[in-house]
Parts: structure tokens; sequence; C-alpha cells
């Protein structure tokens, strides 16, 4: 025993020796090309700056990731981060773009995509898929959500406004694109808490329908209709989108959202997807949806092993598809296209929101979930925020119209609407 722990010591510190040097070179390099604001530390408490003022500090806990220093991608760096093998000190969001320049240095850029693996997505797999994001607990959510809890892309004016106001317009800017009526029958697949089937009931007039997989999500949805004292316009149902028609019958909707909701559906799906929501409109019945999009043009994940961690962590069989993909598949569909926006800097803003939010509410959020998880969401907010800023994916909303009959849409010949 006694022999093995001497072993075992005796390696740690020739390993720390090894690393040591290494990040002596690597920190050279850096210094030459400019440098990083980061500061290493390794397990002996010895450090190696890679700049001249450090603003970001990885501290690494575990002395056997030593060994695979020099190797290190951006994946592995966010899991050992998750798994209590490293801390890192400083804000998050820079924390990410740091790293992503550390594993390019060291040869692993995160555009160096791989080949995507296309998961099957049956129900139940999906249904599990969904619950393991969604269902963190509502409280949780809370925390860092706006006030209406709108857990997908808001929309700013100017790039100032607060949460609250951003997801209002977002919610707006949905409606007007959809032309929403009085009456009109209106369908959110993929609802969250129920924003948008609440703000298209109470503001716009229409009839509206949420579904979800998420139990916690419909449970917290229906109580906010029936407080909002909506029941008898708007319902929330804990429903997969594959068994619409056999609940509604064809043709049940005048209007549909799908809101952050397919990049769970997954790319081989994605016909079936686009078929199923044409066959619940009616002929000239409008589409939008607004959905994260792979940067690239053969839908490949982020590479330097981030978008496995994200599988891993956050979005399990998650799967994007590059907007062209999701184009060809809704026109397959029958909906001709008539507008296309990219939403891009504003999740970036969107997702800074959040991770400040949370940032900012640590020890609240400590006392919902367990250590681990908040690692995951801190790293996941702050580097989606990256992500998007430097545009490693995008987001877009993409409006279209079903045309089973010959002849034009029922839209406006420009899109002035949509600003007014």
């Amino acid at each position: 025993m006694l022999g093995e722990a001497l072993l075992k010591g005796a390696s740690t510190r020739v390993a720390g020796m090894m690393a040591g040097a290494q990040l002596g070179r690597l920190a050279d390099e850096l210094r030459a090309a400019g440098g990083l604001p980061l500061r290493i530390v390794l397990p002996d408490g010895s450090h190696k700056d890679l700049g001249e003022t450090p603003r970001v500090t990885l501290s690494i806990r575990d002395p056997s990731l030593l060994g695979g220093l020099g190797q290190a991608t951006l994946g592995g760096l966010a899991e050992a981060y998750v798994e209590g093998r490293i801390d890192i000190d400083g804000d998050l969001v820079e924390a990410i773009g740091i790293g992503a320049r550390l594993v390019q240095a060291l040869g692993a850029p995160v555009s160096a995509r791989p080949q995507l693996a296309p998961a099957a997505h049956e129900q139940r797999a999906d249904r599990a898929d969904i619950r393991h994001h969604y269902d963190v607990g509502n409280d949780f959510y809370r925390l860092w959500l706006d006030e209406a809890m709108v857990y997908s892309c808001a929309y700013f004016d100017t790039g100032a406004e607060d949460i609250d106001s951003a997801q209002r317009a977002k919610l707006d800017h949905i409606c007007r694109k959809l032309r929403l009526a009085p009456g009109e029958r209106f369908l959110d697949i993929g609802c969250g808490w129920g924003a948008l089937v609440l703000h298209a009931a109470g503001r716009y007039g229409v009839r509206a329908v949420g579904i979800t997989l998420s139990e916690q999500q419909a449970a917290l949805a229906g109580e906010r209709i029936a407080a909002a004292g909506l029941h008898e316009r708007a319902e929330v149902l804990l429903l997969d989108y594959r068994d619409l028609p056999q609940r509604f019958g064809p043709g049940a909707f005048d209007k549909a959202a799908s809101v952050g909701m397919f990049e769970h559906v997954g790319l081989r799906n994605l016909p079936a997807y686009f078929a199923t929501v044409a066959g619940m409109l009616r002929d000239r019945g409008l589409m939008l949806n607004h959905g994260i999009t792979s940067a690239d043009v053969e839908s490949r994940p982020v590479g330097s092993c981030a978008g496995d961690f994200i599988g891993k962590y956050v979005f399990p069989n998650g799967e994007l598809p590059h907007l062209a993909v999701a184009v060809r598949d809704m026109a397959a569909a029958g909906f001709e296209v008539f507008d296309i926006e990219s939403l891009r800097p504003h999740y970036a803003l969107t997702l800074a929101h959040w991770s400040r939010r949370l940032e900012q509410r640590l020890q609240q959020a400590a006392s919902q979930v367990s250590e681990r998880a908040l690692r995951v969401w801190r790293l996941y907010l702050a580097g989606c925020s990256h992500g998007f800023a430097q545009g490693w994916m995008n987001l877009y909303q993409v409006l279209g119209s079903r045309q089973v009959e010959p002849g034009a849409t029922e839209l406006p010949l420009t899109r002035s609407w949509i600003y007014r």
C-alpha cells in the first residue's frame, strides 16, 4: 500500500513537471501571438500565465488531467469543469472565448466539425430527452428567465432593452408574422410554460392550443391559463406532435408556431414533422418555425467536442439542421416560404441576459439543483451566448403558407406589416 502511494505520488510529480514544461512552451508561443488573459493553476499550486494580465483562472484539481493537457478540447474542458476536476474563476462568457482560443492553439478548433450520426428519435426516447432538459424544476427556470418564463430567443430593437421587454416584443413579433386574428385557431408546438399561448389568446383573441412533452411545463401552463381566466380560449396538452392528427384531425388550425422545438425532432424526422404540421393547417394556413440551426451546410455539430458535451449533458440527441435543410423539408411538405429572418445576434443577447441572471442568483440556484447540474447550466448559458455571438450556430424564423390549391397566398405583397 505504501509503495503504491509512493509510486502514485511520484507519477503525479512527474506529470506535473511535464505539464509545467509544456505549459511554459505554450505560454511562450501564445505570448508571441498576442497572448491570452488566462492563468492556469496546476495541482501543486504553481501556475503559468498565458498573457500579461490574466482575467480568467483555470485551476486543475485532478492531477490525472495533466497528461492530456496538450490535447485538450473545448468539450473536454467543459466536461472536466462539470465533474469538478477543474475550476474556473472569472466571467464565464469570457472564459468560453478564451478556452476556444486555447484549444485552437492546441490543434482542436471548434471549426473542425465531426460527422453527424443522426438518432432514431422514437417517441419514448424523445419524451425522456425532453424531460431530461425541461423537468429540472420550474423554480430553477423561474430564477433566470423573464417574468413570462419564455425559454427561447428574445427580440431586441436596440439591445438595451431588459429581458422582460425583449421577450414581450418577441411574442408580438411572432403573432404579427402569423397575422393572428380574433377567433382563429392557433397551434403552438413545443409551448413551454404557455407564454405564447397566453399572449396569443389574451391579446389577439385566438383559440389557442399548446402541446409539450414536459409534465412540469404542462402543469404550470394550465395553472397560468386558469389564473388568467383564459380557460375557454386556451389549453396546454401533454402531447407528442406525431399524435396531433389523431387528436384533432386534418385542417384543424388556421395558424401554427413551433418555437425552439424542431431542434429535438431529428434530421431524419424533419420531413414527417413538417408534413404533420402542414396536415393540421387549412389551405393557406401559416406556419412560423423558430429554431436553432447549424452554421454548417452539412448540418455537422460544433467541433472540439463541444457538440458532444451539449448532447451528453444538456440536449440529449439534439440535432441542428442547416437552414437549407429546414427550408427544403418545409417546402416539400407543401409550404411556400415567404419570410426568413436570422435572430442570431438576438439569441447571443438573450443568453447573455440569462447567464447574468443565473450568476446573480447562484445561492438560490444551489438550493434547487445539484452542484453538478448548476455547473452544467452555468457553462451552457455562457457558452451558447459566446457561440451565437461567434456564429458557431444560428437561429432562424421561417414563415410559410400552406398551399394546397394553385394560386396566391393570403399574404400582402410586401412584408411591411411585420414591422408596423
